[in-house]
């Protein structure tokens, strides 16, 4: 190996492991909020590619009928439970059922975009409200369920989510344009524009993402949620809305990084697992705490990645995935169970 392909390698290391941090600080976010381990947060990432790719072939994306029907569905129950004599939210109710839906209908039927950033904004209006949406259907009536029956569900909500990304958009796999053509030459190295945005992109998220739990009233909200979910309830936190907010958030994350590595690689209806899986790796190493730990340890898994391609490409995946046992050796001598905490 010599310097320019170690540059080379390093660079795609960097990129893949912004994705990755993203998914990460997606899968920290939810959990340490509403203690559910997202397996399906990839399935997001593929949803996300795959609708901008289907306005790309000036196609009405299918995820929006989906949309439709999750948000009628949601609104349902919403309207049982009152005729029960639950309390609703009807302002939650009413931005994820209705308005969400409605503006992200109007931008693919009535606009029907086809500049390339009113497309990534229509597939974020759709992509989106289904993570509350389902956070609503499928995790709120369980939501003081025990951590492995979350994880349970998780896992069957994964499958119906790869089942629905082979109905809806095939076998084939697709790729969009790049939000930036740019070739820059740096010593021996090149680095193309999209590598650039990709990094770009995720700094700037992850910026916002700092900067809204730092600083706004639903962040702290959050914060306190994640840190004592009972005690932010005795102080009037409403936490069944932080779930519908974390989980916003992590549908938002990915489909960002949808739209992000759609030009860079091919995406096919299952490829958000891997991605997911990865970054479940780094949020591993960071405990599902630590969203700081969580970054670098998708930097760690990106460089991992880079490297083992070139040197044991056949076993590129087995390495980054065994990375997590010695991670959990550590943290299982290190740490009480979290049973021990409870009680």
């Amino acid at each position: 190996m010599d310097l320019q392909i170690a540059l080379l390698l390093g660079q795609d290391g960097i990129v893949n492991g912004a994705i990755y941090g993203l998914m990460a600080v997606a899968l920290v976010l939810v959990f340490s909020i509403t203690r559910i381990v997202f397996i399906p947060q990839g399935e997001f990432v593929a949803f996300g590619a795959l609708t901008m790719a289907m306005m790309q072939g000036g196609k009405v994306p299918s995820t929006l009928w989906l949309l439709v029907a999750v948000a009628l569905l949601s609104l349902a129950v919403d309207l049982w439970r009152v005729s029960r004599g639950e309390l609703v939210n009807w302002g939650a109710s009413f931005l994820w059922s209705v308005a969400m839906p409605l503006v992200a209908a109007v931008l693919a039927l009535v606009l029907k975009p086809t500049s390339l950033l009113l497309q990534a904004l229509t597939t974020l209006c759709i992509i989106t409200p289904l993570g509350p949406l389902m956070y609503r259907l499928v995790y709120r009536p369980i939501a003081d369920a025990t951590v492995l029956l979350l994880l349970i569900v998780s896992v069957a909500m994964h499958g119906v989510m790869v089942g629905l990304g082979l109905l809806f958009f095939g076998a084939e796999g697709s790729r969009t344009p790049a939000f930036s053509e740019a070739q820059f030459q740096l010593g021996e190295m090149t680095v193309s524009g999209q590598s650039l945005v990709v990094i770009g992109v995720a700094l700037v998220l992850v910026g916002a993402l700092y900067a809204f739990f730092g600083g706004s009233m639903i962040g702290k909200a959050l914060r306190a949620t994640a840190i004592n979910r009972v005690g932010a309830r005795l102080m009037g936190v409403p936490t069944a809305l932080a779930g519908d907010a974390s989980f916003a958030l992590a549908a938002l994350i990915g489909a960002v990084s949808g739209l992000l590595i759609a030009p860079l690689t091919t995406v096919y209806y299952d490829t958000g697992f891997l991605i997911g899986l990865k970054g479940f790796v780094a949020a591993i190493i960071a405990g599902l705490a630590s969203y700081p730990v969580a970054l670098a340890g998708a930097l760690l898994v990106g460089q991992l990645e880079a490297f083992s391609s070139f040197w044991a490409s056949a076993y590129k995946e087995v390495l980054v995935f065994t990375l997590i046992i010695p991670v959990l050796w550590w943290r299982s001598r290190s740490s009480r169970h979290v049973e021990e905490d409870e009680e």
